[in-house]
């Protein structure tokens, strides 16, 4: 998928790229699949803003995506490739042999009118397939993978996200992921053939500050531009560093935090973290 570049007619299209959409259908969504989706504009159940600078954007309706591929040894086919608006990801509407529709993430490679599965026997190792991953081979990349059996995909959906499978040893295998984290995941969850379509994403450049507020962002002030009284930062006679250890508007420690539980129970079954190099 190319980025588009445009003639700097105007400030807001020098740096602006999109991306070309054109082998994606036209037609709307389909209209079983579509959910309500409200903004929460960053506040929680007692209307507190929780999370700042977020408000406004474009309105949009949930696309349901089968991330558990559950609809097992029922043959589909790919009807047409469409744009999602809720994720980097595009997706894939499947028509099933039984008349039952379905979206899922869109790999690398898939296109209108190609087969595909899911099963929990074997299966054939083709692009957009969904099986355990001890059925798959080893060096394999795969994507929408399950960290508990019948869960539901949680790891690699972002676009051009692909875990690696480097081992399957007894109960558990073991994946390289994205980030470079080796982690260890039951052999019996279930894993998608392929990686994840629409690679162009991360070259995308917005252009111009509208484009963000049309993804629900608002503006971003730095802590050391703000009051005293409105960050713990701010103030200062002149320019300022900060003066102390960066913070969020509540004083909470940042940029090198620790946020991780050190008591989450899937902490045993990381291998090496991601921030972790290795030494030759």
């Amino acid at each position: 998928m190319p980025v588009k570049k445009f003639r700097p007619l105007t400030p807001s299209l020098r740096f602006r790229t999109v991306l070309d959409r054109s082998h994606l259908s036209k037609e709307g969504p389909e209209k079983s699949l579509l959910e309500p989706l409200k903004h929460s504009g960053g506040r929680n159940n007692q209307g507190k803003a929780t999370n700042i600078n977020r408000g406004g954007g474009a309105k949009r309706n949930y696309r349901v995506i089968d991330f558990h591929r559950s609809k097992f040894d029922v043959p589909a086919r790919v009807a047409r490739l469409e744009y999602d608006p809720n994720r980097s990801a595009n997706i894939a509407l499947l028509h099933y042999a039984d008349g039952e529709k379905r979206y899922i993430l869109a790999p690398d490679g898939l296109q209108a009118g190609d087969r595909v599965m899911s099963s929990r026997k074997e299966a054939e190792i083709r692009v957009g397939n969904a099986m355990p991953i001890e059925k798959i081979p080893l060096g394999s990349f795969i994507h929408n993978v399950e960290m508990r059996v019948g869960k539901g995909g949680q790891i690699s959906r972002s676009a051009g996200a692909a875990c690696q499978l480097t081992a399957v040893d007894g109960k558990y295998a073991l994946l390289k992921l994205p980030s470079g984290e080796m982690r260890k995941v039951p052999a019996l969850c279930l894993a998608t053939v392929g990686q994840v379509g629409n690679l162009e994403h991360e070259k995308v450049s917005f252009g111009k500050a509208g484009r963000t507020r049309w993804q629900g962002r608002r503006p971003h002030v730095r802590g050391v531009a703000k009051n005293p009284v409105d960050h713990p930062m701010g103030g200062g006679e002149g320019k300022s560093s900060g003066g102390r250890h960066p913070c969020t508007p509540w004083g909470k420690p940042t940029k090198g935090y620790k946020t991780r539980n050190p008591r989450k129970l899937s902490k045993k079954l990381i291998v090496r973290r991601r921030n972790v190099e290795t030494r030759g």
